[in-house]
């Protein structure tokens, strides 16, 4: 039996990226972000969904891609990390797929030192770039992140 990794496939500008299905709760409609301040730049603000604030996490600046207004059409992927669920603004999500672990490369074999991303895979459509949302954030951004939910948290109560 080949072991098979279950990814969902999200979009930001014409690149494809994939997350452990494990790690995803949902995807919803993108809503009106409330910013954080003080929090690290990779994060634009935070929402609130029934009752739960998260951080929206903007990839883009992650990736170094042109930045852009969030548009209705636009989706939060909401998933989970150790330290707590976030939301990450793509512009869509794609599919759920089966793909054979033996098909997947190791970041390091390509990039060595890219902590976020886990592996690449080849589809039909192109590369897809594999994202390990435990390293998305860096120790310090994580720290700052705490800090700043702490301070809304207090102040906007």
């Amino acid at each position: 039996m080949i072991n098979s990794t279950p990814l969902v496939v999200f979009r930001l500008d014409l690149q494809r990226y994939a997350l452990e299905l494990e790690v995803v709760e949902r995807v919803i409609r993108a809503v009106e972000v409330t910013p954080l301040p003080s929090a690290p730049a990779i994060v634009l603000g935070v929402i609130d969904l029934e009752g739960l604030v998260l951080p929206v996490l903007n990839l883009r600046r992650r990736f170094n891609l042109p930045e852009r207004e969030i548009h209705p059409d636009d989706q939060f992927l909401v998933a989970r990390t150790s330290r707590r669920p976030v939301a990450l603004f793509v512009d869509a999500v794609e599919a759920v797929i089966e793909h054979p672990e033996f098909g997947t490369i190791g970041a390091a074999e390509i990039v060595p030192g890219v902590e976020q991303i886990r592996g690449v895979i080849q589809l039909e459509e192109g590369l897809v770039l594999i994202h390990d949302l435990e390293k998305f954030l860096s120790l310090e951004e994580a720290r700052l992140l705490d800090d700043a939910i702490s301070q809304e948290v207090v102040h906007g109560a």
